[in-house]
């Protein structure tokens, strides 16, 4: 144990606060005014949607740094942050080798890499294994969790939102290194039990705040104003949440689930919009807490076919992506769907923006970078090509406010640029490493 972590650990004990009550104090820089107050730290989050996009519904007309972002029908929910965004065309995943594109599209994504050697059969005639090397999002973790300045409780947190309860490329984007695919927790209830230590008897416990809330009186007099009122936010939203999660699961105990049937009529809970609002408030949370730097956001899968009936579209997405351009019907349903997805980033975006850091310096979204991607750039060609990236925030210092294409760099480029700019200066390739010829992608830095 290192010396700050024995201080912040004695520092509690004096004031006689319990294990229980550290997710809630660790972010508030008063509690250890002593320590003094680092700057406010960079963070990663990765959203993933699937099955590509519509290139006249998400495409500006215009693109340039010098030219004012102009935003399609499928990105109209995020206007409020048109100055904070960045547009990316022309950014290619170049990865081929065994499995179909949908498998590359996923497992690749954000490894950059080819896949293993196996024997999950996709549609191309070659099987192919789990990725063969580490995805970004555990690249930047790792970076972090190895300086003292920025280690984080958990490192980095993986949520996810309708993912199919079952492993093979199509489903993972994140890995801890070559074939070691890490799972997304889709369960609002075990995250929270995994983020706030939740009582493993929820019959006799009615809430977590009721296990630590003396804990917390006790100390709250040693906090500034602004921390008092920060604690007590987040005490607020934690037991919304609890409460919300709760009032879920008495719905699915009430309201018989829909079936999922692998692969190709797998369907999904009407409660998936309740499910990612509390996701992405359990995920703002951990930011505001110091609980982590790095968290990803998975909806659905690759090839996933959600029936999305809250948009009034019942057949599976995937199958919607798969018809012709000149299906005036599925046009319209797959611009829904892209549309609430930017509705969901909207949300995330705007809990990032009216959450103040904890150094009181500005709000987390000034320091985050949020990347949100697919596996494939338009569903019905399968295309590698052009994926559709959105990058929001200040984390990675990049050009905001317009749209830029980048003539098919490969994405392992912009996983470098992006590294470099949250200051993991010393990744000087990831990937395949044929394919950061070229390095930087320096038109992309503010």
């Amino acid at each position: 144990m290192n010396q700050k972590q024995h201080s912040r650990r004695t520092f509690l004990r004096q004031l006689g606060i319990g294990s229980a009550a550290v997710p809630f104090l660790s972010g508030l820089p008063s509690c250890f005014a002593w320590e003094g107050q680092a700057a406010a730290p960079k963070r990663f989050i990765v959203m993933f949607s699937p099955n590509g996009t519509l290139p006249d519904e998400f495409w500006p007309d215009d693109f340039g740094a010098d030219k004012p972002l102009q935003l399609k029908p499928i990105l109209s929910a995020l206007e409020p942050y048109r100055d904070r965004m960045l547009v990316l065309k022309g950014v290619n995943n170049k990865i081929r080798g065994d499995g179909d594109n949908h498998m590359r599209g996923m497992s690749c994504l954000l490894t950059a890499t080819e896949l293993s050697p196996g024997n999950i059969q996709g549609g191309s005639d070659t099987p192919a294994g789990w990725a063969s090397g580490i995805s970004i999002d555990q690249e930047l973790k790792n970076f972090f969790q190895s300086n003292e300045s920025t280690f984080t409780r958990f490192g980095s947190l993986e949520f996810g939102v309708a993912v199919p309860n079952r492993a093979d490329p199509w489903t993972r984007m994140c890995y801890a290194g070559a074939d070691q695919p890490v799972a997304p927790i889709d369960d609002p209830g075990q995250m929270f039990d995994k983020l706030y230590g939740g009582s493993q008897d929820r019959e006799t416990v009615l809430s977590v705040l009721d296990i630590v809330k003396d804990d917390l009186k006790r100390v709250s007099s040693r906090l500034s104003s602004t921390d008092q009122q920060m604690l007590q936010q987040h005490m607020e939203n934690v037991f919304q949440l609890e409460k919300d999660i709760h009032a879920a699961a008495q719905q699915n105990e009430l309201v018989h689930p829909e079936p999922e049937i692998d692969p190709e009529i797998e369907l999904v809970n009407d409660n998936t919009p309740a499910i990612s609002r509390m996701q992405i408030d359990m995920l703002v949370n951990s930011f505001a807490n110091g609980m982590t730097s790095v968290a990803t956001l998975q909806y659905m899968r690759s090839v996933g076919q959600a029936r999305m009936h809250w948009l009034e579209v019942d057949e599976g997405h995937h199958s919607l992506s798969h018809e012709p351009d000149n299906n005036a019907d599925a046009h319209e349903k797959l611009k829904r769907i892209n549309t609430w997805f930017a509705g969901e980033l909207h949300y995330l975006v705007d809990r990032l923006a009216k959450t103040p850091e904890r150094t009181g310096d500005g709000c987390l979204l000034d320091n985050t970078q949020i990347v949100w991607v697919n596996e494939l750039g338009k569903g019905n060609s399968h295309t590698l090509s052009n994926i559709p990236f959105v990058l929001i925030g200040g984390g990675a210092g990049l050009k905001t406010g317009c749209a830029i294409d980048c003539d098919g760099a490969a994405h392992n480029r912009l996983w470098m640029t992006i590294a470099h700019g949250l200051e993991h200066r010393g990744l000087q390739s990831f990937g395949t490493e044929r394919f950061c010829e070229g390095g930087l992608l320096s038109e992309l830095r503010a």
